[in-house]
């Protein structure tokens, strides 16, 4: 069985926008967080695939997690696809190198907590070096819900 369009809406409006799923039980139905908070973008140099490992995740020096708002200043959402409504940037690389191959949204700030929500692959791998800053521009990172 598939969801429908306007569900597959709800649920990524639930998620990244913290906004309540309406009659769903009841009519107060599904409600979001009492506090929006933020989802953590992160970076990875391995497919952390689908057990969410951390294992893979960046370690470069000057790399954290990236808090993005659970809002629509956050992120933008377009029937069954949600992007990112403003850059996202990770700190600049001040030592070491790894090459990055795929972005995660998780739950936590905590890099090498297995919190991972949602991956995919990059269209290219990223080589991250001494003065490089990763960044993702508005619209880069989509998540389509199927």
């Amino acid at each position: 069985m598939s969801k429908t369009t306007a569900f597959e809406t709800d649920i990524l409006e639930l998620i990244f926008n913290n906004t309540a799923i309406a009659d769903i039980g009841d009519t107060t139905g599904i409600q979001g967080s009492s506090t929006a908070g933020s989802l953590y973008v992160a970076l990875f140099t391995a497919d952390p695939g689908e057990a969410g490992s951390a294992t893979n995740e960046c370690t470069y020096t000057g790399y954290a997690r990236v808090a993005v708002a659970r809002t629509s200043g956050g992120w933008t959402i377009s029937g069954d696809t949600v992007s990112n409504t403003a850059a996202v940037t990770f700190g600049e690389c001040t030592a070491g190198s790894e090459t990055a191959s795929h972005v995660g949204i998780c739950k936590e700030d905590v890099e090498t907590t297995a919190d991972l929500i949602f991956y995919g692959a990059l269209d290219s791998s990223l080589a991250i070096s001494t003065g490089i800053i990763p960044e993702f521009i508005a619209g880069a990172i989509d998540v389509t819900e199927q």
